[in-house]
């Protein structure tokens, strides 16, 4: 358990509900409070009746809102996990799904709201340690990151007008053992010769290990001083991109770096590939926003996680590349 910044420990839940309880990190969520003690019941897609989860989307709540009734606090981490879907989808899902857990949690009886935002709501051009004052991005670009701004948007909404107390947490690049995104595919992209990286592999990379992140929410969940705030929750320090990825390269067994492109160049080749899939009906990640991602310009700060929370990461990038370099071998994913 983390403990703020005057040493406090934040308060711990009877009952928490978590949507999207069964990915990366609401599964790691559900285990840190049931190794407190805490009553876990969730939402996913698929239900998972050993550890509490019913099926379910944000965009029908009447499905499993009464499975949330009762719960002292909601965390929301579902949401549109890609950088290619539709804008609608967006609306449906990061927009009105978002207001669609506000309710269920109000009516359920909640006393605290946690909104899973994400970095990805600064867009890719930003300055230097970017913090939680700096502008969201707006636009026909970058969908994903969008959405997101869209979503705390509604979160501040409902807080302000007193509705229930909310604290929006917005991580860095999560990884470690089980992520998909930032492990398991990278690493077969890797392994096929895929993996290219825009303007030499130079864009701004925020990794947080899954630990740590979870302490960020822990602290940002039971503190009183986070009710209201938003918190960048991720590393001391970024990382170029070329820097965290040459390691799936290396993993797969491949000497040097990953491929790069210039910026301009790998847009429009990547805009023709989404193009087509989107005419053949085929989900793909290959996407000009996913290019602008791999081209952030800048770091983030925890400052003020660490000045209100008192946040402080643990594990760094070579420690939780180890982990996870464990991990891929235990699981098969690297001989």
């Amino acid at each position: 358990m983390p403990t703020g910044i005057e040493g406090q420990t934040p308060d711990v839940p009877r009952s928490v509900f978590i949507t999207g309880a069964s990915g990366f990190i609401g599964q790691a969520l559900a285990r840190r409070y049931r190794a407190l003690g805490v009553e876990v019941r969730g939402m996913d897609l698929r239900a998972d009746a050993a550890n509490g989860v019913v099926a379910g989307d944000l965009t029908r709540p009447q499905e499993w809102a009464g499975h949330a009734h009762g719960c002292e606090l909601f965390i929301n981490t579902a949401a549109v996990v890609s950088l290619a879907a539709p804008w609608k989808q967006y609306r449906e899902v990061s927009v009105r799904g978002v207001r669609n857990c506000l309710d269920v949690a109000i009516q359920g009886g909640a006393r605290r709201f946690v909104q899973f935002s994400s970095i990805a709501a600064l867009g890719w051009e930003y300055p230097e340690q970017a913090d939680e004052r700096t502008d969201v991005v707006i636009g026909d670009h970058y969908r994903y990151g969008v959405a997101k701004g869209a979503s705390e948007h509604v979160v501040l909404a409902a807080h302000a007008a007193g509705e229930i107390d909310c604290t929006i947490v917005r991580p860095g690049d999560v990884y470690g053992p089980g992520s998909r995104a930032w492990l398991s595919e990278p690493l077969k992209m890797a392994k096929a010769g895929a993996l290219i990286l825009p303007n030499g592999g130079e864009g701004r990379w925020t990794p947080v290990y899954i630990e740590d992140l979870l302490d960020g929410v822990m602290l940002a969940a039971g503190l009183p001083q986070a009710i209201g705030q938003i918190f960048h929750v991720s590393a001391s320090e970024s990382v170029s991109c070329r820097e965290f990825f040459s390691h799936h390269w290396h993993w797969a067994g491949r000497s040097g770096a990953p491929r790069s492109l210039p910026l301009g160049l790998a847009v429009t080749l990547t805009w023709a590939i989404w193009n087509v899939n989107r005419l053949l009906c085929r989900n793909d990640e290959v996407t000009p926003d996913t290019m602008y991602m791999f081209s952030r310009t800048g770091g983030i700060s925890i400052d003020k996680a660490r000045r209100l929370l008192g946040y402080s990461p643990k594990v760094n990038l070579e420690e939780g590349l180890r982990r996870s370099e464990t991990w891929l071998r235990e699981v098969g994913q690297l001989s």
